[in-house]
């Protein structure tokens, strides 16, 4: 399985963001975009090596993908989701 399957959530884990909840929307060879709704949106994706993020799976019983998102907002809603669900834990 790819960890870093477009639609997955990713935890920033270096850099000036760091700690910060992106979802995944393009990847290339050592690379991923990353957006999160608001500052990076899916227009103006966020260029980070795959060293310097953590894959999230978003469904963690089944090991399932974020579905497919296309909107801004429904970035922004599945990092609001995730983080009030890890915030319960």
């Amino acid at each position: 399985m790819n960890l870093y399957q477009v639609g997955n959530l990713a935890k920033s884990i270096a850099g000036h963001d760091k700690d910060q909840f992106y979802v995944i929307v393009r990847e290339e060879s050592e690379y991923v975009y990353l957006a999160d709704g608001k500052e990076r949106t899916l227009e103006r994706p966020k260029r980070k090596n795959k060293k310097h993020i953590q894959p999230i799976y978003y469904d963690t019983e089944k090991k399932e993908p974020v579905p497919e998102m296309k909107r801004n907002e429904e970035i922004k809603r599945a990092i609001k989701l995730f983080s009030a669900k890890a915030a319960q834990e």
